[in-house]
């Protein structure tokens, strides 16, 4: 198939899956639509990342070696025959008809959100009277975001799921969600006349610290997921019977390398597997803390007036619980699939509370001094 001919195919799949959740918004009553496609995008980026997660856990990341058809067409059923020859070549392999789909599907999700950004651009671009340039500006990032997410999506493939690509490609997704979530909570289109009083007794230091600390512990957890180490240490709390494992953190976070490989092209040692997967689990614990105490400082501050704050305040303490539970599960009960599915979808979850939580903190201590004193 000519590849102007696969792009337009593509397209229209991508206008189609966006048609259907905007073709809802429109009969929804409340928000503007402008809001509601807003927060539209954020649940659908969500549900991507979870969907990424499980492209990756079934080993379909390859399931169409090519980028960004299938065997250079739009769907899996036209390229039935190539797929059923690979699999047939090699049962156990990264083509087979399933993981074809499921890797199709990620696609196919991944442009619709790229279409539903396209069309937050062009809304944003018709209320400049109402809203000025400042909105457009941001949708116009969010797009060169999704942009150069997709760009890492094709590396993905055409690099033969190398770590660090895959492991960016989470990253950015995640960057994704959390700015996407910034601009859905933002109120563009409320009357500039009118000021509301929003009280902000969250630490913006304390907020930032957490966000930081969750950033380079889903980072290590991705390089645990993409280096297949999960099971390097089958055991808990100790690793391999150990509770200081020998370590090779040179070969482990030898970051530009292929998949399986070390730096050296040989076979990367257990050893080095073992690293990575102890890294993980070492700085669970500072994310344990520190999340912690961010989350229970945010519910000791919990008022009549701030009764979302401590909605998301006790949300982020159970997120961060589930995670203990589905981090231990994935090594106890050998990296089942729900439970890894569930770890993934904790992390994202982790981040939008963050953001989410961001609205009531302030610089300033002028204001969490007036709180600490009610």
């Amino acid at each position: 198939m000519p590849t102007f001919v696969l792009f337009l195919e593509l397209a229209a799949i991508a206008i189609v899956f966006a048609g259907l959740p905007l073709a809802y918004l429109w009969t929804r009553p409340g928000y503007s639509f402008f809001q509601k496609l807003n927060w539209v995008l954020v649940f659908m980026t969500f549900d991507l990342i979870v969907f990424g997660a499980f492209t990756r856990l079934t080993d379909s990341g390859l399931g169409c070696p090519d980028w960004p058809g299938c065997y250079g067409v739009s769907n899996p059923f036209h390229a039935i025959g190539e797929i059923q020859q690979a699999e047939t070549a090699m049962p156990s392999g990264p083509v087979t008809v399933i993981k074809a789909w499921i890797e199709m599907i990620h696609r196919y999700l991944a442009m619709t959100v790229g279409a539903l950004i396209l069309v937050q651009v062009g809304m944003a671009f018709s209320k400049l009277k109402s809203l000025g340039k400042f909105p457009l500006f941001c949708s116009l990032g969010l797009l060169l975001l999704v942009c150069i997410q997709g760009a890492f999506g094709a590396w993905t493939v055409t690099l033969k799921l190398q770590p660090i690509i895959v492991t960016m490609h989470l990253m950015l997704a995640l960057l994704l969600l959390a700015c996407l979530t910034v601009y859905a909570q933002q109120a563009w289109e409320k009357s500039s006349s009118v000021h509301t009083l929003r009280i902000r007794p969250l630490s913006a230091q304390l907020l930032l610290i957490a966000f930081v600390v969750l950033s380079i512990q889903i980072f290590l957890g991705a390089w645990v997921s993409t280096n297949y180490a999960v099971l390097a240490c089958p055991d808990f709390p100790t690793c391999l019977g150990s509770m200081w494992p020998e370590t090779n953190w040179g070969e482990g976070f030898t970051l530009w390398r292929q998949l399986g490989l070390n730096a050296q092209g040989e076979f990367i040692s257990p050893t080095a597997l073992q690293t990575i997967h102890w890294a993980h689990r070492l700085f669970a614990v500072v994310v344990l803390i520190i999340l912690g105490i961010f989350g229970w400082k945010a519910l000791q501050l919990t008022t009549p007036a701030l009764t979302s704050l401590g909605r998301f305040a006790k949300l982020l303490l159970a997120i961060l619980l589930l995670q203990v539970v589905t981090g231990i599960s994935n090594v106890v009960f050998q990296w089942p699939l729900l439970a890894a599915l569930l770890h993934t979808a904790g992390s994202a979850a982790l981040v939008f509370c963050l953001v989410r939580m961001g609205y009531w903190a302030s610089w300033s201590s002028s204001a969490q001094k007036k709180m600490a004193k009610l």
